[in-house]
């Protein structure tokens, strides 16, 4: 009589953690269902954009510099570096450096910088004697 208890305990043990995963996945019909409103979803905020390339142009009176196409404008809530990470003014740089960082475009189209570094990113690694050189382009 114990025996045949256990085994139908365990029986319905087995099935009980069986079913739970089915359970778990199982959807609501109104959880695919479009907004009963008609609304569209909500854009994702989107985060700075990277960039990098050398300054082509900066303009020290109305803030701004270019680099490659970009016409970038700098703010006092910009984050300026230059190598290892020492605190910089737009000053600081000049046309021909390469530099790095993070945009956000605004609602009027403007570029603005979130970050801005001296030097073209990390260091890169130099390559060892077997290994041949990149081309110049």
């Amino acid at each position: 009589m114990k025996n045949i208890i256990k085994l139908t305990s365990l029986s319905l043990l087995a099935v009980a953690l069986a079913a739970s995963p089915v359970l778990s996945r199982a959807q609501d019909a109104m959880t695919n269902a479009p907004a009963a409103d008609g609304a569209a979803p909500k854009a994702k905020k989107k985060g700075a954009l990277p960039f990098h390339g050398k300054i082509v142009t900066i303009d020290a009176a109305s803030s701004t510099l270019t680099v490659g196409e970009l016409t970038l404008t700098v703010t006092s809530k910009s984050k300026i570096t230059s190598t290892n990470a020492v605190p910089a003014t737009l000053a600081d740089f000049k046309v021909g450096d390469s530099v790095s960082g993070a945009y956000k475009k605004g609602k009027d189209g403007a570029l603005t910088v979130t970050t801005l570094h001296l030097g073209g990113g990390k260091a890169k690694k130099k390559k060892s004697e077997g290994e041949a050189a990149p081309a110049a382009q």
